[in-house]
């Protein structure tokens, strides 16, 4: 699995005089909780820049005080203003201490309802599961090679090895929906067939 390597400088100071001079220099506050200690630190924005702007599922092996911890990311705040990233949660991995995180959904395969005519819709681009760290993948693999026409994949129908899906298990995550030319097609075949 891919990881983002951050080097960050610890706080000890949290109050907003200090948050607001950190962010002056160009930082981001961040926290890791989770583990053991809450660990406060910061980080150039530019090191945050490769977890934050992605839509893979990524982990960060943040380096403070010459210790690692591997950890994903929980939470992203935004300055309202100037829309710039102000403050990082991540949650520190703990072996034996299962951890919810969000998984892109990776869709395999060649519908036959697309080689029938159709058009694939994409409902929801992610799953959120319960899982310990080792279980941990980069996307979940959804193989839709039998998505017929008006056809629909649900959550229950997603098979994910050693995990909890939390999502609702009847929501759609992607059908096969006919396109306009397909029912004009369909209707004009059908008028004919009546005469």
């Amino acid at each position: 699995m891919k990881s983002v390597k951050i080097e960050g400088n610890s706080r000890s100071d949290y109050g907003k005089k200090s948050t607001r001079l950190v962010r002056s220099e160009g930082n981001v506050p961040a926290v890791i909780y989770g583990g053991k200690e809450t660990i406060h630190f910061s980080a150039s924005q530019l090191a945050f820049r490769p977890l934050v702007y992605t839509p893979d599922f990524q982990l960060a092996e943040v380096t403070v005080n010459g210790k690692t911890h591997t950890c994903i990311m929980k939470d992203l705040q935004f300055d309202v203003l100037t829309d710039e990233l102000s403050h990082v949660d991540l949650l520190e991995l703990v072996d034996d201490k299962k951890v919810v995180a969000n998984l892109p959904l990776k869709f395999v395969g060649q519908p036959a309802g697309v080689k029938a005519g159709g058009r694939l819709e994409v409902k929801v681009k992610s799953l959120k599961v319960r899982v310990l760290p080792k279980f941990l993948r980069e996307n979940i693999e959804v193989n839709i090679e039998t998505l017929e026409l008006n056809g629909n994949v649900r959550v229950q129908d997603v098979v994910a090895d050693n995990m909890e899906i939390m999502n609702s298990p009847r929501i759609p995550i992607a059908s096969v929906v006919m396109t306009r030319a397909l029912k004009q097609a369909e209707s004009t075949d059908a008028k004919a067939g009546k005469k």
